[in-house]
Formats: structure tokens, sequence, C-alpha cells
């Protein structure tokens, strides 16, 4: 699993006119089966996402995000492996 946390290089105004693009790539990203959680930071510098796949194959869809290839944001990219999770949350350890 990959956390990914976004850091916004542009101004807001910019962000917000690419978030409706950013929320359906977001939201096929759900419909895929690779996103798992996704949010903004706050205060509201970036966001975060968590997604299933390798490293590599995370970094390539998070190229694909609106706010990538406009390069409104930096991403940083952490491989975590969930090891203590609370009921409910057992398949995020798989």
């Amino acid at each position: 699993m990959i956390l990914v946390l976004l850091t916004y290089k542009v101004d807001l105004a910019e962000i917000d006119a690419l978030r409706p693009a950013h929320v359906d790539w977001l939201k096929q990203g759900v419909a895929d089966g690779r996103l798992l959680v996704a949010g903004r930071k706050v205060p509201v510098t970036g966001g975060f996402f968590m997604a299933r796949g390798s490293l590599d194959e995370v970094q390539a869809w998070a190229a694909t995000d609106p706010f990538a290839t406009a390069g409104a944001a930096d991403y940083a990219f952490i491989e975590v492996a969930p090891s203590i999770l609370a009921p409910g949350l057992e398949s995020l350890g798989q």
C-alpha cells in the first residue's frame, strides 16, 4: 500500500478550478479498486491518498491525476505495510 502526500504548488483558485476533474479521477480510482481513502490536509496546503499497488504502479497512476498533469502539486510516495488495524479495516492489511 502506498501513502501519497500532495503539496500544492499553485494558488488555491487554480486548485479549485482543477478540483472537479481531480475528484472524478479519485472516484474512478475507488471504482477501479486502487484508491482506499483520500482527503485534504488541514490547513488546506495539499492532500493525501492511500492506494493499492506497487510503488511504480501508484506513481504511474498518480501521474494521471489532473493536479499532476497541470503541474499544480508535488507528490511524495511512502510505501507502508499496515499490521495493526481497527475492527472493520482488516482488508487494509492484505
